[in-house]
């Protein structure tokens, strides 16, 4: 799985090099973590569903999730300060670049009627967001284990300046933006 770090030395910095103009390779932009979070609505009315979230987050990023709780109190959500609302893992190094081969390859192939993801997620510091609608693309969940479908929020955190760096970088990489 080593893969997509072979190809990011081998193919995405000369490319980065060569169109942005870098003098130095310490300025090619590159992928620093990614942040998967499951946000979890259901929990007041299934104290089981932090759990399960947790195990399937597990399951898709082979890592430990961590519990995320409420920094504030909302009354139209029914939420206290301090209550778990979800869970979150931050990938880093090998696990991170086997997560972006799996989700870029595998995942998001399996998406219905998939034509590729929005140009418009960059939050213009060269970090990019998508959120998935259900858990059932990745192929580690089996779907008659599953209780409840949950979204997921996927953040990939790159060190580009802009946009357009970022956007080059994870298209070099393999993310299949729509055109």
């Amino acid at each position: 799985m080593e893969k997509l770090r072979e190809q990011y030395e081998k193919e995405v910095v000369p490319a980065l090099m060569k169109k942005f103009n870098y003098k130095s390779i310490m300025q090619v932009p590159k992928l620093e973590k990614i942040v998967i979070n499951i946000g979890l609505g259901d929990i007041k009315e299934n104290p089981k569903s932090l759990e399960n979230a947790m195990n399937d987050l597990s399951l898709i990023t082979g890592q430990k999730p961590v519990v995320t709780k409420a920094k504030k109190a909302i009354a139209a959500f029914k939420i206290r300060e301090g209550v778990n609302i979800g869970c979150k893992v931050t990938l880093r190094s090998t696990k991170m670049y086997e997560f972006a081969y799996k989700f870029f390859n595998v995942a998001l192939p399996r998406v219905r009627d998939f034509r590729g993801v929005s140009t418009n997620s960059f939050d213009g510091r060269g970090n990019y967001s998508i959120g998935v609608k259900e858990q059932l693309i990745f192929p580690e969940i089996e779907y008659d284990k599953v209780d409840k479908l949950r979204g997921m929020d996927i953040i990939f955190v790159t060190t580009a300046k802009s946009d357009e760096e970022a956007r080059e970088l994870l298209t070099l990489l393999g993310m299949p933006f729509k055109n």
